[in-house]
């Protein structure tokens, strides 16, 4: 039985998910997202106050590819707290809207009520 290596892309985002509360793999940076997509992720952690670490998957092709393989999710940008995918663009709106991602922040402990 032969163990798989994980690409150099797929370790840092495992490191990545691993080492921060809460992570947003996006197109472009928080302060200038490069997709609307990712500015909705943005505009939305940063109305409820989140600290997160925003991660661009322009930068690298693999990096691109990885973080579609590491959840077997298609599309960009993907929201993880406290290592668990919560969802893309439009499920962290909908949760937003419900405030449910508001219950599951504080719940994690990464915003106060």
């Amino acid at each position: 039985m032969t163990e798989v290596a994980a690409s150099p892309a797929i370790e840092f985002i495992a490191k990545t998910v691993a080492e921060h509360p809460v992570v947003l793999f996006m197109k472009g940076v928080p302060d200038q997202p490069r997709c609307g997509f990712s500015s909705v992720a943005v505009q939305i952690l940063d109305h409820l106050g989140v600290e997160f670490v925003g991660v661009d998957v322009l930068q690298d092709d693999e990096l691109r590819q990885g973080i579609k393989t590491f959840t077997d999710w298609p599309t960009i940008p993907q929201l993880y707290v406290k290592g668990e995918f919560v969802g893309g663009s439009d499920i962290v709106r909908e949760m937003f809207q419900s405030g449910e991602l508001k219950t599951l922040l504080v719940d994690q402990g990464v915003i106060s009520a």
